[in-house]
């Protein structure tokens, strides 16, 4: 049972918190709570693909080399769209997330739901910038732990968005050319 002491200590830092919250959120709602629940996660998740990059036993290189950052970049960014942005991947961000409209070639704008963490969940899966952080992480461990298949789909993906710009570039100078847009 707790005591009183204990009760007074957990009024006050709630009083603190609710302040703290209610100064920072300048009178719109920001789910700080939820925010410091994902900080965690990504916390808890990239302990893990430490630990497990750890008991490999493979070494760290003493650096990563050039071409790797380059892959690893515009697989982390294509990836990170496709995650947060893409049509077809609308069904895994449904439950956290309303349908606002399209936003551009074969990409959805949409908003958070409110409440329950959905908020929070919502925001970071409609965020490429956010989702990036994950992705990189996650990419990150596997060319430590399976380099060969890691940097294999990393290269998929970047043919992907080389894909995707020749694509736009193409409608692009069809449009410039006939000024209509063709999709």
């Amino acid at each position: 049972m707790a005591s009183a002491a204990e009760n007074h200590r957990a009024g006050r830092l709630h009083g603190f918190l609710a302040g703290l919250k209610r100064d920072y959120s300048a009178g719109e709602e920001r789910p700080l709570g939820g925010y410091t629940a994902a900080m965690a996660g990504f916390g808890v998740y990239t302990a893990a693909w430490a630990t497990a990059v750890r008991l490999s036993g493979r070494p760290l290189p003493e650096r990563p080399a050039p071409a790797d950052v380059v892959l690893t970049s515009v697989a982390v960014f294509r990836l990170s769209r496709l995650l947060s942005k893409a049509a077809v991947t609308s069904p895994l961000r449904a439950p956290f997330t309303r349908y606002v409209g399209p936003q551009g070639p074969a990409e959805l704008e949409e908003e958070a739901r409110e409440g329950g963490g959905r908020d929070t969940v919502g925001e970071l899966l409609t965020c490429p910038f956010c989702v990036s952080v994950w992705v990189a992480s996650t990419l990150t461990a596997g060319q430590l732990l399976w380099p060969r298949a890691t940097r294999t789909a990393m290269g998929a993906l970047a043919a992907l968005a080389g894909a995707d710009a020749l694509q736009l570039t193409y409608a692009a100078l069809v449009d410039k050319a006939t000024g209509s847009t063709e999709d």
